[in-house]
């Protein structure tokens, strides 16, 4: 006769089975398959700007993250795929290639961000090409920046939901690039050159509450209508818009980023064209420095005002597309 013990052990395995079959059955990513995507990897030895101030490298904790996020949506009967799951290098075009052989039905890119401003910390989500043609991209990223701010700030903070042209100006980002037509978001949850946040990313508690952003904002993007993804037109693109990139952004210039914005809305004041030229330097500088931060939008939307002041109504039109599919309100 088995132990009362026995029984109530097996019971409990039972329910715990049927109650995790039946959040399967119901939840909207019951069968979906999604690709994660565990930034960078084996780079411990090239890129030495991309680790914190006591030396947390940004691959470790995006593995972390992701490996977390993928049990969340395995418990929700999701099939997920992991471009890898240990500290190792993984090509671009490969981690592209597995989303679409695999005929993925979404892929994120989990990331953290570094610049030369200690003070930064924001979340960016980047989706792919423009505003007008991503929607499913932008009503995603939008989503997921509230979630994150919710679980991993849980206090007010900025957040920037742009297209990842902002910043890579000539294709996008590779593994956006790559598996466009899929609804998907590369996102920078938080800046591990941060010294409070780089603290906070050692923590298990910390990745776990930014995996569970993820995870329900996706299993909340399945519960509706997929929004649109058209193709892209070459044509309706603005004119490229050279950044600095990566580890150009840990230099002295990038450093400016905010200075070089606020001194330009001092200088707007003035009628003098020559001031109002070194407002419109300032905020290409500020724009250049900082693609994707939440200036960035207004350094554009201030550089239209200064071009049609200074008679360039041409190019003020561009930059008007520039922030109109690039920035999404």
């Amino acid at each position: 006769m088995q132990s009362p013990k026995l029984f109530l052990s097996l019971a409990l395995t039972l329910f715990l089975a049927l109650n995790i079959a039946f959040a399967q059955k119901i939840s909207p990513l019951n069968g979906k398959i999604i690709v994660i995507d565990p930034g960078h990897g084996g780079s411990a030895t090239t890129d030495s700007y991309r680790q914190g101030p006591t030396g947390e490298r940004e691959e470790w904790v995006d593995l972390r993250v992701g490996l977390s996020l993928k049990e969340m949506l395995e418990e929700k009967g999701a099939k997920v795929l992991m471009t890898r799951s240990t500290d190792v290098t993984f090509p671009l075009a490969d981690r592209s290639k597995m989303t679409i052989d695999n005929q993925a039905d979404f892929f994120v890119s989990i990331h953290h961000n570094a610049t030369a401003d200690p003070s930064v910390n924001f979340p960016i989500i980047y989706f792919h090409g423009l505003s007008s043609s991503n929607k499913a991209g932008v009503a995603f990223g939008k989503q997921l920046a509230k979630n994150l701010v919710k679980y991993m700030y849980k206090s007010k903070t900025q957040v920037s939901v742009v297209s990842d042209f902002t910043i890579f100006s000539g294709a996008g980002a590779s593994v956006l690039r790559g598996t466009y037509g899929i609804p998907g978001v590369l996102a920078e949850a938080s800046f591990f050159t941060n010294p409070q946040e780089e603290a906070r990313l050692k923590e298990k508690e910390h990745n776990y509450n930014e995996a569970m952003a993820f995870a329900l904002t996706i299993e909340n993007f399945f519960k509706g209508t997929i929004p649109q993804i058209s193709p892209k037109i070459a044509s309706d693109f603005p004119p490229q818009f050279a950044t600095l990139q990566e580890a150009e952004r840990m230099s002295p210039l990038a450093k400016r980023w905010l200075q070089d914005f606020n001194e330009a809305k001092e200088l707007m004041k003035s009628k003098d064209k020559g001031f109002l030229q070194k407002a419109y330097d300032l905020f290409t500088k500020s724009a250049r420095s900082f693609p994707d931060s939440y200036v960035a939008a207004q350094c554009h939307k201030y550089r239209v005002i200064l071009l049609n002041k200074l008679g360039n109504p041409d190019e003020a039109m561009q930059e008007e597309k520039r922030v109109s599919e690039f920035f999404p309100d």
